[in-house]
């Protein structure tokens, strides 16, 4: 009798496990479809309420009134600005994001290559923020109001607050013009440019596939100065936020209950109060990667690298708003995955959120 219970109440858990589950996955879906309709909409709208002409940057103005207005029916500007946005809905959903002005080409096909170079950069950048910016949060909370504090404080503060473009010329002006230490500006030298089959997009993957490390060490030395500066960014804000919950975690009475144990001071700080933010720091870096995706705009200015955040700056100012509006709704959703990724990490990690 009390095993024919116990099997009817796992039955029942079972039962309603399902239904759980599917209402979870329904809520994400939903989230999804709204944010992506949010997105695009808003990106559409304020592409089409800008004072810039499309049809003038696809005709010139030059062209007849002919002309202007054949191309204006054909892009279908003569319709409600819904059905426009139904009609680039459409269009958005079987990967079709228009055709660039600038550069004559899909804009897909645009992305797919300038989209690699900002995703590696990005990459390194944060790489660099996290393997240094948490082992800095840690020592200054550590070591409050001690001098490890005030250095690692007076670094992020100069890293959060100095403007990047400045940084980027007084680093090329003496690690790469006095010093000659690193590449300059670019991605990667002219005589190296075509000689390797882009498989990733990204030089430095596609170099070592390659076996060549002539290449691999030539992209890296133009990459270590760019990712240097934006890291310096992703650096200064980890390593604050990380300050700030490991100052909180050290203050609780479980840390001071460990150490009356006797317990060694580094198993207190890596063990208990670093496990408890790491959380938190799983969704800081993961906004931190995300921005630096999308605002790396200036710092691929200053070093000309190839990178998407250049690429929309260049279509903005060309009138090209399907450019803009392809690389902006792509950044959009890679801000969104990261954000799911995160949650997903987060949830991983602890186990209370995942109850």
């Amino acid at each position: 009798m009390d095993q024919t219970s116990a099997n009817g109440q796992r039955e029942a858990g079972s039962g309603l496990t399902l239904p759980s589950n599917l209402v979870k996955v329904t809520g994400v879906l939903a989230s999804l479809i709204m944010t992506f309709i949010g997105l695009t909409a808003i990106t559409f709208v304020i592409g089409r309420l800008m004072p810039a002409d499309p049809v003038l940057a696809i005709v010139g103005d030059r062209a007849s009134q002919e002309v202007y207005e054949q191309v204006y029916l054909q892009l279908g500007l003569d319709k409600p600005i819904y059905e426009q946005y139904f009609r680039y809905i459409g269009q958005l959903l079987q990967g079709d994001l228009g055709t660039s002005i600038m550069t004559a080409q899909p804009v897909a096909d645009d992305i797919k290559r300038f989209f690699p170079a900002t995703l590696e950069l990005a990459t390194i950048a944060t790489l660099l923020g996290v393997f240094v910016g948490i082992p800095m949060g840690v020592v200054a909370a550590v070591h409050q109001g001690r001098w490890p504090d005030h250095i690692v404080r007076v670094i992020s503060l100069i890293g959060y607050s100095a403007p990047i473009f400045w940084l980027g010329m007084v680093a090329l002006l003496i690690f790469y013009a006095n010093l000659d230490w690193v590449a300059g500006p670019g991605r990667l030298d002219v005589y190296f440019d075509g000689i390797i089959e882009p498989m990733t997009g990204v030089l430095l993957i596609d170099a070592a596939m390659a076996g060549d490390w002539e290449i691999f060490q030539n992209a890296l030395s133009h990459l270590i100065l760019p990712a240097s500066i934006l890291g310096t960014f992703a650096l200064a804000y980890i390593a604050r936020m990380t300050r700030s919950f490991m100052l909180d975690q050290l203050s609780q009475e479980y840390i001071l209950t460990a150490r009356v144990k006797g317990m060694p001071e580094s198993n207190v700080i890596w063990g208990h109060a670093f496990r408890n933010v790491l959380v938190q720091l799983i969704t800081i870096i993961g906004l931190t990667y995300a921005s630096l995706l999308e605002g790396s705009v200036l710092t691929e200015t200053v070093f000309s690298w190839p990178g998407i955040g250049q690429y929309i700056t260049n279509s903005l100012f060309n009138n090209d708003m399907n450019a803009v509006l392809g690389g902006t709704i792509v950044v959009g959703v890679c801000f969104v995955g990261i954000n799911m990724l995160s949650d997903l990490l987060y949830r991983l990690v602890d186990p209370r959120v995942r109850g």
